[in-house]
C-alpha cells in the first residue's frame, strides 16, 4: 500500500513538474506596426493601412519555423505615438488583420465604439484558432482598418503592437 502511495505521488509530481516547465518554455514574440491617421480622412468611413513584418526566422534567428506550434494571438493593443500627445478619442473602431504574404487573411483584434480619452487601449482578440501558417510564412502581413468619429484636425500616428505565443514543437 505504502508503494502504491508513494508511486501516486512521484507520478503527480513529475505531471505538474512537466506542465510547469511546458509553460515556462512557451514563446512569445511581438509585432509592432505603425499607422497614420492624416487630417483629411473622412469621418464613418473605413479606411485601411497596410505593413509588412519581417518572418519568424529573424524574430529567433535562423530557420527555427519548425520548432514553434501552435501560435496564437496573445495581446494586441493600440496607442497614440504622436510627438504632440494625444489620445484615441477621435476613434470610432479598428480593426487588425494578419495574413501571409496578403493571403489567408484572419481577423486577429477589434474594438468598436471606442469611447476613450486614453492614449491607449487594448483590444479585443479574436480567438479564431491557431495561426501558425500565417505567422511562419516568409511575409507576415498586418492590416489595420480604422474608423474615425470625426475628421481629425492633425495628423495622428498610431502604433498597433500585437504578441503571439507558442509552444515548442515537439
Amino acid at each position: 500500500m505504502k508503494n502504491i502511495f508513494l508511486s501516486v505521488a512521484v507520478a503527480s509530481t513529475a505531471l505538474v513538474s512537466c506542465g510547469t516547465v511546458q509553460s515556462l518554455v512557451q514563446n512569445t514574440f511581438p509585432y509592432t506596426a505603425n499607422v497614420l491617421v492624416s487630417t483629411g480622412v473622412p469621418a464613418d468611413k473605413e479606411v485601411s493601412s497596410t505593413s509588412t513584418a519581417s518572418n519568424v526566422q529573424t524574430w529567433f534567428g535562423g530557420n527555427n519555423n519548425a520548432k514553434i506550434k501552435d501560435v496564437r494571438i496573445s495581446d494586441a493593443k493600440i496607442a497614440v505615438v504622436s510627438p504632440t500627445g494625444g489620445n484615441l478619442s477621435a476613434l470610432k473602431s479598428v480593426k487588425v488583420y494578419v495574413s501571409s504574404g496578403g493571403t489567408n487573411e484572419r481577423l486577429v483584434a477589434s474594438r468598436t465604439n471606442i469611447s476613450t480619452n486614453s492614449s491607449s487601449l487594448n483590444l479585443d482578440l479574436n480567438d479564431t484558432g491557431f495561426l501558425d501558417e500565417v505567422v511562419k510564412s516568409s511575409g507576415l502581413t498586418v492590416r489595420t482598418v480604422y474608423e474615425l468619429k470625426n475628421q481629425t484636425s492633425s495628423d495622428m500616428n498610431l502604433k498597433v503592437s500585437l504578441n503571439f505565443s507558442s509552444v515548442p514543437a515537439q
